[in-house]
């Protein structure tokens, strides 16, 4: 994929089309190897979603346990979430209610695959959607471990006041979206999860929360390295938000994000979701045009060459 990136350009319209979004945490089955879990995930159970009818954007963000020690500065009061470990994060959109609903009535398919992978998933509800502030990347539709410094940081109130954290998130990322540092800033706000209607409807997998992560603030960030992170933090225009944070954020965990792959983008296939992520690497290191061409799209979504 490409690491381009241009200072001068936005591209975080191209997001808007994603009306409605859900935002599910993973954790992998201690059983599975890693490497079986991230394998599984991208080229079995990504395709199978791909192909949900409804679905308008499909993306998985797999998750690095090794983080750095300096992913996220820590601040006096600000807590970390007690033992929360994720193996990735997910985000599953849609155009309208009527796409969405599409995909609900279908997607019994999908959730019965999770058992094999996942320990636990946790899907927050954004129904009027989430927000790219900014977008310098090009790439519409990464497909792998870039060379970019991507990360989802987790927020909660704890204790405090949840109206004001939320508005406080909201300029907090405009703030960190003002800054040339950052080539990508997306907010999720979603609903309080409800441990009573629990989501999604995966049979013999959790589904459940702890009281201080049942609202959720999610902002995924990405630099260019970790030494433009590391200099942001350092910098003043984040050293005047650190008194804001402590006055609205009780909870904070960070996670390293070691690859971010895109299969549905508006409506449509990416050449991960129709043939797995790491099929489409290998097309495109080979320059297997042949392989992208319409007929064999045909052929692979029909089984038909007509």
């Amino acid at each position: 994929m490409t690491h381009d990136h241009r200072h001068d350009a936005d591209y975080a319209s191209r997001d808007a089309a994603i009306a409605i979004n859900t935002y599910t945490t993973v954790l992998k089955r201690p059983q599975v190897p890693h490497e079986v879990f991230a394998t599984y995930w991208r080229d079995v159970h990504g395709p199978l979603c791909s192909r949900v009818p409804g679905l308008g954007w499909y993306v998985q963000y797999h998750l690095d346990r090794e983080q750095d020690a300096h992913l996220w500065p820590a601040q006096a009061g600000i807590e970390p979430f007690p033992d929360y470990v994720l193996d990735g994060g997910v985000e599953i959109g849609f155009a309208d209610a009527a796409d969405q609903a599409t995909f609900n009535e279908a997607s019994s398919i999908l959730f019965s695959d999770e058992q094999n992978m996942f320990a636990a998933t946790i899907a927050y509800a954004l129904p009027h959607g989430s927000r790219t502030l900014v977008d310098r990347i090009v790439d519409p539709s990464p497909n792998g471990n870039d060379a970019f410094d991507r990360m989802h940081i987790h927020f909660g109130p704890g204790g405090k006041d949840p109206d004001a954290f939320a508005a406080f998130m909201t300029a907090f990322a405009e703030t960190l979206a003002a800054d040339p540092a950052l080539l990508r800033v997306r907010l999720h706000l979603p609903e309080v999860y409800d441990n009573g209607d629990p989501a999604p409807p995966a049979p013999d997998v959790a589904h459940t929360v702890p009281p201080e992560r049942e609202r959720l603030a999610i902002l995924d960030l990405t630099f260019a390295t970790p030494l433009v992170r590391r200099r942001f933090f350092a910098s003043d225009v984040f050293s005047d938000t650190v008194e804001a944070q402590k006055q609205h954020i009780g909870h904070v965990t960070a996670f390293a994000v070691s690859g971010m792959y895109t299969y549905v983008r508006d409506k449509t296939l990416t050449l991960a979701g129709l043939r797995g992520s790491r099929p489409a690497q290998l097309i495109e290191r080979l320059g297997a045009v042949n392989q992208a061409d319409e007929a064999v799209r045909h052929l692979m979504l029909t089984g038909r060459l007509d």
